[in-house]
């Protein structure tokens, strides 16, 4: 394995902060990742992760139709690039829901789906659509154990799930179920996590069969329980962030052998003094909610200490000041990669060393055109 794969051959091409995309990486994980689910129609990959047009068209050329995201701005981004269907995987509120009305009207050959998990929610949705003469597609969104969002998994949940279908301009597809929150490190263990927990989706689908309503779609988990749910029959997984990979995940889930292919490069601005160099990779540069020695970890790079960040500078306690001089550049693995993408207007897209292409993150955006 190539060592120095992350290296510029011309870093001075490249303006800092910046966010570098490594093509044939992304490949390699596109691969992995079908190799799991065992075939192209079991994903419905999430697009939130990168918001980027090409890595959706990457994966579209590998027979991947169907998607996920979390945004308007995303859902519109995965249609113009070519998906058939795209599930946005909110419960939508507000002006959202008209937004979603008018995607469904502007991109007629893509199958819109959204999440719905009470009945305020199912009636905001009916008196949109209704006005239209649309069918508004829904999953139930369950709360099978992370808390987050979803119907909690009850003896009112079939009832629930089955009062959809009295309302017409509804079209009730199946399940979302997702359990991001079973990230254990040892694959037993978050395998029993995600089986206890899925037990009363199981009831839930018995429920569903036992009445005569139609066969439902289920969408469980994301990249952490892939593995997991990919065991299941007849249910789809929806992993993003393997696509692009980030310290967090790659540190956490060793059974998962997804390569870094999105980092950050950051240059030395500053010695400001022995022991100590500042680089140029703020809040603005890189996720920052997690405690500071869990950002960023560089690859060109040994015995350091992140000491502090601010909005433009990231200091560094370092063993080898002496070698290092402003000006020299630092590549670094996110530790959570999702919210560092959506830092970057681009992504500069590198193939043996060489900047080959620039990537807009267009679906940073709150609103495209809708």
């Amino acid at each position: 394995m190539d060592n120095n794969w992350f290296t510029l051959n011309d870093p001075a091409s490249i303006d800092s902060p910046a966010l570098l995309l490594y093509k044939d990486r992304v490949a390699y994980n596109i691969n992995l990742m079908l190799q799991i689910a065992g075939d192209a129609e079991r994903l419905i990959p999430h697009v939130k992760t990168y918001k980027m047009t090409e890595l959706v068209r990457m994966q579209i050329m590998r027979g991947i139709t169907r998607f996920k995201c979390a945004t308007i701005a995303e859902a519109e981004m995965t249609a113009k690039a070519g998906a058939s269907t795209v599930v946005i995987a909110h419960q939508l509120v507000g002006p959202k829901i008209e937004r979603w009305a008018q995607l469904v009207q502007t991109y007629p050959q893509v199958e819109f789906v959204s999440l719905v998990d009470c009945a305020d929610a199912a009636s905001a949705y009916q008196v949109v659509f209704s006005r239209y003469g649309l069918a508004a597609n829904v999953l139930v969104d369950v709360n099978n154990a992370m808390d987050r969002s979803g119907h909690p998994v009850n003896d009112q949940l079939f009832p629930f799930y089955q009062s959809l279908f009295r309302y017409p301009y509804l079209k009730v597809l199946g399940l979302h179920v997702y359990d991001g929150n079973f990230r254990d490190a040892d694959f037993a263990t978050r395998k029993a996590k995600s089986d206890q927990a899925f037990a009363g989706i199981k009831v839930l689908l018995e429920q569903i069969r036992a009445a005569g309503l139609p066969e439902p779609l289920v969408i469980a988990g994301g990249s952490p329980a892939q593995t997991v749910h990919t065991l299941r029959e007849g249910v789809h997984i929806s992993p993003g962030t393997c696509l692009v990979w980030d310290w967090g995940y790659g540190e956490g889930l060793p059974d998962q052998p997804f390569q870094w292919a999105g980092l950050v490069f950051t240059r030395v601005i500053s010695k400001p003094k022995a022991g100590y160099i500042t680089v140029d990779l703020g809040h603005k540069a890189i996720a920052a909610e997690n405690p500071i020695d869990k950002r960023v970890k560089f690859l060109n790079l040994d015995n350091y200490r992140c000491v502090s960040q601010s909005e433009e500078h990231l200091v560094l306690e370092v063993t080898d000041w002496d070698n290092w001089k402003v000006g020299d550049v630092l590549y670094g693995v996110p530790y959570h990669i999702c919210p560092t993408i959506n830092l970057y207007e681009d992504a500069y897209v590198i193939q043996n060393g060489e900047w080959v292409d620039t990537w807009n993150v267009v679906a940073r955006k709150r609103k495209i055109a809708i």
